[in-house]
């Protein structure tokens, strides 16, 4: 139904006024409008010229992803395989675990988790791609003598070079490494092995904890020492020889090694669409 009112409440308006009032605000709008443009194109360009640089951590950051063992899930995943192989009786109970780089006698590195127990140190061997336990080597620390923490040495003409610090551990004093052994870079019969700190050390505070190289040293030299006074050994000294000492290792030419820890072929790592 129409809407019908009485004639005398309509009020009588200016229209030219009004016309001035929407002209007037018409162009304040429009040069309301042009002004935001202004201001937005003028602090887009500053945005740009301002904008910060990518962050220097982001290369490594990318790097420390193509790790498998940094994947959530895995490490516990591969401890848990791991425990399962802990024979009470010969290791004992399990002190600390950790995740760092074996280098052995020509300089190869490989990944490792490494076990503190009662009686032996562990040395294993997981697959982080496949979720898959390989092995572990057995040590007892009541047989380790000598641990050595130290800057790295080379032949004077060797290709192969490394930078940093390692810890080597001596385990059989009275038996030294035959030719053929020193020789062969797949040999098992070396009386010593030495570890330096895994490339995932800085990728969180959990994993800085588990690389962390002197906490190792610290951690072994105790464990050692309990092992000593616990289950002594006849005709060894009660206890294990630790001194600051470099770590000399022989390789004179280290193509191989050169070539493999370039592409870090010692660890689980993704590479394009192969994993190795």
């Amino acid at each position: 139904m129409a809407d019908f009112r009485d004639p005398g409440s309509f009020q009588a308006v200016d229209l030219s006024s009004i016309a001035r009032n929407e002209g007037g605000n018409a162009g304040g709008t429009g040069l309301a409008e042009e002004g935001k443009a202004a201001r937005g194109s003028q602090t887009f360009s500053e945005k740009d010229v301002q904008s910060p640089a990518p962050s220097s951590n982001s290369l490594m950051d990318y790097k420390l992803r193509k790790f498998f063992v940094l994947r959530p899930g895995t490490f516990d995943q591969a401890l848990a395989d791991i425990k399962a192989h802990i024979k009470q009786q010969d290791d004992g109970a399990l002190h600390s675990t950790w995740l760092l780089t074996e280098v052995d006698h020509w300089n190869n590195e490989k990944e490792r988790i490494v076990l503190i127990c009662e009686k032996t140190l562990l040395i294993c061997k997981y697959d982080f791609m496949v979720l898959s336990y390989q092995h572990c080597r057995r040590i007892p620390l009541n047989y380790i003598d000598r641990i050595y923490y130290g800057e790295f040495t080379f032949p004077q003409h060797s290709m192969s070079r490394r930078d940093g610090k390692g810890v080597r551990l001596h385990w059989d004093k009275l038996r030294e490494a035959s030719f053929i052994a020193r020789w062969n870079p797949w040999s098992e019969e070396i009386p010593y092995t030495t570890f330096v700190e895994h490339p995932a050390l800085n990728a969180t505070e959990r994993f800085t904890n588990l690389c962390k190289l002197e906490n190792f040293k610290a951690e072994l030299a105790l464990a050692v020492q309990r092992a000593y006074q616990m289950d002594p050994v006849p005709g060894r000294a009660n206890g294990a020889l630790v001194l600051d000492h470099p770590i000399a290792i022989d390789t004179y030419i280290g193509v191989l090694s050169l070539v493999g820890n370039e592409n870090r072929l010692g660890y689980s790592l993704a590479r394009g669409s192969v994993g190795f």
